[in-house]
């Protein structure tokens, strides 16, 4: 007997990370420690210094600003894939099919992805993209209609997203709601993303530094507004 597709209630959608993602590894901060100044010593040991340092000598460490982004590209995957005797099959018609054909993204276990869907806004969009299929690419747009909050796959044992060491008290996992907009006028194949980035990178345009291909195993990726209006701009072109 095959296994069972597991659906979820009250209208939320079954969505999964794509196996694209990347082992999650925390981002850390180092401390910074001011280096000592040089003083005289005295029997082997430092004295301390009597000199005042300028003010203006000493500096503090402020951490580099984040880039903030408004377009996004997220996967998921169209084909039937069983984890643990549950498919983690989700489509953009699956998005579709959802009552007011909304859903919750859910299942993201790698922390940069997650902290992209942190930085997401209301009424942003994104491109829903198919991966891990016969052809990849983006298949259409879709809209953030709630902001992050707490994954509740990472508290249910019986779901392939449990993760264990996660609490009610410190919940590690967030996610968000996405409206389905529209499909794209044409899907847009990877492999023709694929000649444009690498067009771009040698001679220079929008998609040159596209997460697509220089954070390519990321689940959920940040997309500027070039990187965004140029992929939308090929759906009114024939494939090249």
């Amino acid at each position: 007997m095959p296994p069972k597709k597991r659906t979820r209630g009250n209208g939320n959608a079954r969505t999964t990370k794509s196996r694209d993602d990347e082992q999650a590894v925390n981002d850390g901060q180092g401390e910074y420690s001011p280096s000592e100044e040089p003083g005289s010593r005295v029997r082997g040991k430092r004295k301390a210094s009597t000199r005042e340092m300028p003010k203006e000598n000493v500096r503090t460490k402020e951490p580099p600003s984040r880039p903030q982004y408004c377009h996004w590209l997220m996967k998921s995957e169209p084909d039937s894939r069983f984890e643990n005797g549950i498919d983690v099959k989700f489509g953009i018609e699956d998005l579709k099919a959802q009552p007011n054909q909304t859903g919750c993204w859910d299942g993201v276990r790698n922390y940069q992805a997650r902290n992209f869907m942190r930085d997401m806004k209301e009424g942003q969009l994104a491109f829903f993209y198919h991966s891990n299929c016969k052809e990849p690419g983006v298949a259409g747009l879709m809209k953030v209609v709630k902001e992050a909050y707490v994954d509740h796959t990472q508290f249910d044992k019986k779901d392939v997203h449990y993760d264990p060491s996660s609490t009610l008290d410190n919940p590690k996992w967030s996610m968000v709601d996405i409206h389905f907009e529209r499909m794209m006028k044409r899907f847009i194949p990877l492999s023709e993303l694929k000649k444009y980035h690498q067009q771009h990178k040698a001679k220079g345009g929008p998609l040159k530094d596209m997460s697509l291909f220089t954070r390519a195993r990321l689940s959920v990726q940040p997309l500027t507004t070039e990187e965004f209006d140029f992929v939308l701009s090929l759906e009114n072109q024939e494939r090249s």
